[in-house]
């Protein structure tokens, strides 16, 4: 099975991506793990993929191409993969329709309005050892028909880790003001590659980002095994 997810960001994709590569024995693949992998691999492609990163710049298309294939082709990924945050660009998508066969794609809807709520309410743990991740937006509303029930992740005491003890913070890139350019960047990204494939025949399933986490791996789960993907 070679799936392709796609989401804003905060709409909780690499979540999902990770539970269902879980779920059906797949690889999950995002770019942000190549990237890490192959820097610490360190041989000349790795060093190179730092030194773009350290220097601000864009990974060039080649060069995410290259690391992709190789990493498709590794033996976690024969029973098949998820892709996170690939293809990014059209010249990306056409590449990697040359070596793989996509199954299917999931894309992930949600409102600009739900995604700052969300995102800007998350609380991540100072101990940058401790993976502590908490949420303290409570949603319920409805937007476009659709009913939105996003409970909160409180910690058991206001502002401390539950796991570690240590105080809680919001990140920079959480706050609205922040949000509102990185939503700006995925449209802007985003658009051209999901019309590229909508002019495919690849499968599309869709899902609204309205529940919580284990609801919507459920609904994902049903349309997938509609398909009678292997």
């Amino acid at each position: 099975m070679k799936l392709i997810i796609f989401g804003p960001p905060g709409s909780g994709k690499g979540t999902y991506s990770q539970r269902l590569a879980a779920k059906y024995n797949i690889a999950k693949i995002s770019t942000g793990d190549i990237f890490r992998d192959e820097i610490k691999r360190g041989p000349e492609l790795g060093k190179k993929v730092e030194y773009i990163i350290k220097a601000g710049q864009l990974v060039p298309d080649e060069l995410v191409n290259k690391i992709l294939e190789e990493r498709i082709n590794s033996p976690d990924a024969k029973n098949g993969f998820i892709l996170d945050g690939y293809p990014r660009t059209v010249y990306q998508a056409e590449f990697l329709s040359k070596i793989a066969n996509i199954d299917a794609i999931i894309e992930i809807i949600a409102p600009k309005e739900i995604l700052i709520e969300k995102i800007s309410a998350r609380r991540i743990c100072s101990n940058t050892k401790c993976d502590g991740n908490y949420n303290i937006a409570d949603i319920h509303k409805v937007i476009d028909g659709i009913k939105y029930d996003l409970p909160p992740l409180l910690p058991k005491k206001e502002g401390i880790c539950d796991k570690c003890g240590s105080p809680l913070y919001q990140r920079d890139d959480d706050k609205p003001e922040v949000i509102e350019k990185r939503l700006a960047v995925y449209e802007e990204q985003s658009k051209p590659v999901l019309e590229y494939y909508k002019k495919t025949k690849i499968p599309f399933i869709t899902v609204y980002m309205n529940k919580p986490p284990e609801l919507i791996i459920e609904e994902i789960s049903e349309k997938i095994e509609k398909l009678n993907l292997k």
